[in-house]
């Protein structure tokens, strides 16, 4: 069987990527086809293969500036010769289903996420836009959503992340989505001992959908101690809380660094929505729990009551309602590590590759 997987674009090791090395595993002979390659910010496992790149990637600083081709990307697919391939899977997140598969070929779509700057994250994106941003997106997102429900045809079998992105699937392409959990690197924390310290902890990038500043205004608010990890705080920011001795900013950690904090941190604070979610998944491997805004991926990712608790408003004041309950909870109630262990098995590489397995040999019998 011969292998293609379209991957929307090759330009970092975030979780898309990790997923494209879990389908190597599977498919060891599988062609690459992006519209955007940086062979220096890819791991040796994805450069093994053959990578071939729509003309989006000859375009003037295509690397950098990538996001700015969207509205050329559904062409640029629609000229990749893809009819020798049996298989083809798309990873989209950004334009990668839009290919023409031969007529006998199977098309698995698996979608991290509908592109959240046309659809239901559109009036976020144009508000923040300059003038000119604002009246392209005005003439060319109409087209880009057609284009993106008329593609969707062009999909066998949807598999996507969690159910919430399956709830979104289903209202934009009208089409059901199996899920499979993306491949959690539970391994490297299920071993860390638990310690807990005076302090609760914020992992991820300092970005607004992130929500780091209800996390950062309850801990205030409450005279609670509050440890960020990770990229994207603005100097400004960081000024700001310099002389609290409530707030640290840690920057970029390293993974030495965010085992140690897993094991010592109270809970991790998730106040964000997203489509899933590894960090959460993480810190419950390590057996931290995790207090998380009731929506998104979190709802598949943190079990209530067994490895955290929710909070029903994305707000300080509902966030701190949920640490005065998980702080008034007996001592033991996240003592029984197994039940971690057990929750995020499912979250497994090992588990990912067998459902895309199982999909793939269902389509072989019929």
């Amino acid at each position: 069987m011969k292998v293609a997987i379209v991957h929307y674009w090759l330009v970092n090791m975030r979780g898309g990527e990790k997923m494209l090395e879990a389908l190597l595993d599977i498919f060891p002979e599988a062609d690459i086809y992006t519209h955007v390659y940086a062979p220096e910010k890819i791991s040796d496992k994805i450069k093994q293969h053959h990578i071939y790149t729509t003309y989006i990637n000859s375009l003037p600083f295509a690397r950098k500036l990538y996001q700015k081709y969207m509205p050329l990307m559904p062409n640029a697919l629609k000229e990749l010769n893809l009819q020798n391939y049996d298989l083809i899977i798309s990873s989209e997140a950004g334009p990668a289903k839009g290919v023409v598969p031969a007529p006998e070929a199977f098309h698995i779509c698996y979608c991290h996420s509908p592109m959240r700057y046309i659809w239901d994250m559109y009036h976020t994106y144009f508000q923040k836009a300059g003038f000119l941003t604002k009246f392209f997106m005005k003439k060319l997102v109409p087209s880009l959503r057609i284009w993106d429900i008329t593609s969707a045809n062009m999909v066998d079998r949807f598999i996507t992340n969690s159910h919430y992105v399956a709830q979104r699937i289903r209202r934009y392409y009208n089409r059901d989505a199996l899920v499979v959990y993306g491949p959690a690197a539970i391994e490297q924390y299920i071993n860390i001992s638990r310690d807990p310290q005076d302090f609760y902890l914020f992992f991820g990038q300092l970005v607004g959908y992130k929500r780091a500043d209800i996390a950062i205004n309850a801990c205030l608010k409450s005279n609670r101690k509050l440890i960020l990890a990770g990229d994207g705080a603005s100097s400004q920011i960081k000024q700001k809380y310099k002389n609290n001795p409530l707030i640290t900013f840690l920057g970029r950690v390293s993974d030495d660094d965010i085992k140690k904090l897993f094991s010592q941190a109270k809970a991790l604070l998730f106040p964000g929505i997203e489509d899933l979610g590894l960090i959460p998944i993480e810190a419950n491997a390590a057996g931290c729990p995790v207090i998380a805004f009731r929506r998104g991926g979190a709802l598949d990712t943190v079990k209530e009551n067994i490895t955290g608790i929710f909070f029903d408003q994305q707000t300080p004041e509902s966030l701190i309602d949920a640490l005065d309950r998980f702080e008034s909870l007996p001592p033991d109630t996240f003592a029984d590590r197994q039940q971690f262990t057990n929750h995020v098995q499912q979250f497994s590489r090992e588990a990912f590759i067998e459902r895309i397995q199982q999909v793939v040999s269902e389509r072989k019998r019929i």
